[in-house]
């Protein structure tokens, strides 16, 4: 049994915390952006579509831990990751790093540090804070892990690591058609919902706020086709009304973290296809997503 290491010690990394706990792995979370702070047991409870869970999760700062030698998982805020992977170079050694993170070209900061044993995650999940302090928890599906940088045979090993039925999770060999589909979903989510200060169920009770997430879908997919990535737009719009249904009355991270006067990752969805865009003389193209991702942002940039 190998440690894992969890860092990021919000509402996906305290979950993740409980359900390898409770399923006897040897955990720890770790915080990635508060120095300073004393390791400490934390009893965290997570209300799930079945159960209620709670357990002693330890939690630590990145800083005392001078050697991490285990699984890293990554559930820290992507707009973190350049200054994280500087961090985590001296730190990691050999040990796997997983990335719990949706957005496009997140991996990039560690690919550039020289990280050899990487692994995305796409998660289909969604986890908030409750008013009594604890945790509401939906999985959707088994959240696929697939390599970066990596071998197949430790790809198999590392996803029956983090594997439980609390929140399960899936070895995939072809990442990033599913990347692609699940990143633009968020660019659905994670700009509409939080402009119009409503729940991820918005999408399957209206038909107007539906169109809208069609046009931005249908943008985002011409820009993956232009990638290289084959990905249908009704397979989208299917996935966007699937999440809308088994996460009603959900709030998206996004607009969570704007809430809390926290930054979001708006960079990694919408205008990080935009960007894409631009860079293939295709910007008139994506104007939707562009202006909702640069709305969003600025929505952010206010409540800051």
């Amino acid at each position: 049994m190998q440690n894992i290491f969890i860092i990021g010690a919000g509402a996906i990394g305290r979950v993740l915390a409980v359900a390898l706990g409770i399923h006897q792995r040897n955990v720890v979370l770790l915080r990635g952006s508060t120095p300073d702070q004393q390791r400490e047991t934390r009893l965290i409870r997570v209300k799930t579509p079945g159960a209620q869970l709670e357990y002693p999760v330890v939690i630590d700062s990145l800083e005392n831990h001078p050697v991490l030698d285990g699984i890293v998982v990554l559930t820290n805020k992507s707009f973190g990751n350049a200054a994280l992977a500087r961090a985590l170079k001296c730190k990691t050694g050999d040990s796997p790093v997983v990335l719990l993170q949706n957005g496009l070209e997140v991996e990039m900061p560690f690919l550039q540090e020289g990280f050899t044993d990487l692994y995305r995650c796409v998660l289909f999940a969604t986890s908030q804070f409750a008013d009594d302090g604890g945790l509401r928890f939906k999985p959707v599906a088994p959240s696929p892990v697939g390599a970066i940088r990596g071998s197949g045979a430790r790809l198999a090993d590392l996803t029956a690591q983090l594997d439980t039925p609390v929140f399960p999770f899936r070895a995939e060999r072809n990442m990033q058609p599913i990347i692609w589909k699940k990143a633009i979903a968020n660019c659905v989510f994670n700009s509409i919902c939080p402009l119009l200060e409503t729940d991820n169920g918005l999408f399957h009770r209206n038909e107007k706020a539906m169109a809208l997430a069609r046009r931005v879908i249908g943008e985002c997919v011409g820009v993956a086709r232009a990638k290289g990535v084959e990905i249908g737009e009704e397979e989208v719009v299917d996935s966007v009304v699937t999440i809308s249904q088994m996460s009603d009355g959900q709030l998206i991270s996004t607009l969570q973290d704007i809430r809390h006067h926290r930054p979001t990752e708006i960079d990694t969805l919408n205008l990080a296809i935009a960007k894409m865009a631009d860079d293939m003389q295709k910007a008139g193209e994506v104007s939707a997503t562009r202006l909702l991702g640069e709305l969003t942002r600025l929505k952010s940039e206010i409540n800051l």
